[in-house]
């Protein structure tokens, strides 16, 4: 190699050193642009714990009158006057209305004479029985004579008894002449009015009392459903509760009857037809509010589930085909999608059949940005948020 060609090879190092030192710097640049991964993010979680829960069932029913009387007539005559206000309510015993009683009063008087009559016909053939049982000692009379005078004794004696019950089936025909109200309750309209003819062989129907405090609700449960809850009371995992007899009534309207029920019974006999059995409940209604044939949906308590795991309905997700999960925070703070089995709604919580055990934590608020498989900084539900620290005052420089 000669001398003019390596003076012109020698520069090369030179040259390549800005390079090599300019690609390192690139590479430097670019690994300090790369932002650094985010923090976990901060979730409120809620601690899984049991408790106990009364277990509700809601079923629908018909109110029906626990009383309902017809008033009919018991005497046959004309009606002469209506005593009471159609549509008010009335008491046992009170007049209702007033039928003639003058026939009556003529048939009481005709059976008072037939009672004197007997009364009379006793008294002497009475007189002659005690005069022919002394003569017949000493042979007066005849035997016949005194089985004769025996025989019309004993007679009149039944006559008597016969005119006796006359002019008391005669007294009670005339009091039936003023009708009157079977029972307490609210009557409705008079089915008859005055001067018409009503008869005691065809009762004739002049107006109804219902008695509209209190009043049935009667309701039909599945048997199955009984079934499943002896069952559930034998395994133990239903107690009976001390209200299973009070019974809740929602109107039409939707709104809650402010007086409770009381449960009285419920049939031993299943209809074959519906799979359904009758519970009745009688139910106060002081403001006469219930009618009969209204519509209302009973709660009642059927019994209490003990250790009860719930979580509140807001921190479950559904989904496409209805299925329920949660969002759990394990042990190591991370968060995993775990399916439940709901076994049913209590207010604004539900019960979980299974998916969940007492003290695992689920997530409450934050799950937009808690994904399955994100590490999260759990803090408790409910608990007040941090301070903010508000920013330190710049200094003056001496």
């Amino acid at each position: 190699m000669n001398v003019s060609a390596f003076r012109i090879l020698r520069p090369l190092p030179l040259l390549l050193l800005p390079a090599c030192v300019w690609l390192a710097g690139c590479t430097k640049s670019s690994q300090a642009k790369s932002p650094p991964p985010p923090p976990p993010s901060e979730v409120s979680v809620l601690t899984v714990a049991s408790e106990s829960v009364p277990r509700t069932t809601e079923l629908p029913g018909r109110i029906s009158l626990v009383r309902e009387a017809q008033v009919r007539a018991r005497a046959s005559g004309i009606l002469l006057k209506r005593r009471f206000v159609e549509g008010s309510n009335v008491k046992e015993g009170q007049v209702l209305f007033d039928i003639d009683p003058a026939p009556l009063q003529a048939a009481l008087a005709s059976a008072k004479a037939t009672l004197a009559r007997a009364e009379a016909g006793l008294k002497e053939t009475k007189a002659k029985a005690a005069r022919y049982e002394e003569l017949v000692k000493i042979n007066a009379v005849s035997r016949q004579t005194y089985d004769t005078a025996t025989a019309a004794l004993g007679q009149n004696e039944a006559d008597l008894l016969a005119s006796k019950a006359a002019v008391q089936t005669a007294e009670l025909n005339l009091g039936y002449t003023e009708v009157t109200a079977p029972i307490s309750g609210r009557i409705g309209r008079a089915l008859v009015t005055e001067g018409g003819l009503v008869s005691a062989s065809e009762a004739t129907q002049l107006a109804v009392i219902r008695q509209l405090d209190p009043v049935y609700f009667d309701f039909t449960q599945a048997s199955a459903e009984i079934l499943r809850l002896k069952r559930a009371i034998e395994e133990g995992s239903i107690s009976e509760s001390p209200e299973t007899a009070n019974v809740t009534l929602l109107l039409e309207d939707g709104s809650t009857y402010p007086h409770a029920g009381r449960l009285l019974f419920h049939d031993m006999a299943v209809d074959p037809s519906t799979g359904m059995f009758l519970l009745r409940a009688e139910v106060p209604n002081p403001k006469n509010l219930l009618m009969a044939g209204m519509f209302a949906r009973g709660q009642f308590v059927e019994g209490i589930t003990e250790n009860a795991v719930t979580i509140p309905q807001r921190t479950i997700a559904r989904g496409p085909a209805g299925a329920a999960s949660v969002l759990v925070v394990n042990d190591q703070n991370k968060v995993e999608a775990r399916s439940i089995h709901i076994d049913r709604t209590v207010g604004s919580k539900v019960i979980v059949a299974s998916g969940l055990k007492v003290g695992e934590r689920i997530i409450v608020e934050g799950s937009q940005k808690a994904p399955p498989g994100a590490m999260v900084v759990p803090v408790p539900f409910g608990a007040p948020a941090p301070a903010e620290k508000s920013p330190a005052s710049p200094k003056s420089n001496p």
